[in-house]
């Protein structure tokens, strides 16, 4: 994957020098080291999530594109995370994410391979089951309850100002419409998902072609 006016090197230590913006503790060979074992994998997994998103050229990734960023972030994260355990470093790219981008995606959250953020600023997502292909929007929120925890399918967009909270279940092809709330409610597979009258939910048939504006699939 190309880095768009970047090399390998140069992207690890722009990547500390934000961060160490963020946390200036002085530990930034520790964080540099850390990002060195752990930025090819991290790089392959975006590579293949931005290879997926159609808005974005494949095979490129800008780290001036905010989306982009916020994801990179997260997948390196994560990916120092699970391969080593290192909370220190994940949590200052955490924390990094969530001022540059404004997202509280913790990097503990299991996020499908592919996913599509329109705009960062706002999103909050615990932990939860997220399907692949998966559209997230400004003020979308996924919100356990105590022990219970969201399902959510496969292709599900989230438009701005949506929540998933508690024991509720999205089924797949489903696409929450802006100012919807689904909390310990199950959607019915391929709906838009409305607020009713009547303070519940309603829905009608979810466009075929409306995925296309999001992913090459």
């Amino acid at each position: 994957m190309k880095l768009v006016d970047h090399s390998r090197e140069s992207l690890i230590e722009y990547t500390v020098r934000q961060s160490m913006a963020v946390v200036p503790d002085g530990r930034e060979e520790a964080l540099r080291a850390a990002i060195d074992v752990h930025m090819d994998e991290a790089l392959e997994r975006l590579g293949r999530c931005i290879d997926a998103c159609a808005p974005w050229r494949p095979g490129q990734f800008n780290v001036l594109q905010s989306s982009q960023h916020c994801i990179y972030l997260y997948f390196l994260s994560n990916t120092i995370w699970k391969r080593s355990g290192d909370a220190a470093a994940a949590t200052r790219l955490f924390l990094m994410n969530k001022t540059f981008n404004g997202i509280d995606l913790f990097y503990e959250i299991e996020m499908p391979d592919v996913f599509y953020i329109g705009h960062s600023v706002g999103i909050v997502l615990a932990k939860a089951t997220y399907g692949n292909y998966l559209v997230l929007y400004q003020n979308s929120t996924v919100g356990r309850h105590k022990d219970q925890i969201p399902v959510i399918g496969d292709r599900v967009v989230l438009y701005p100002n949506t929540a998933v909270i508690g024991r509720s279940v999205v089924e797949s092809d489903c696409v929450i419409s802006q100012g919807t709330s689904v909390i310990n409610k199950r959607t019915p597979a391929g709906q838009m998902v409305f607020r009713g009258a009547d303070g519940g939910l309603a829905f009608s048939p979810r466009p075929d072609d409306l995925l296309q504006e999001y992913f090459r699939l």
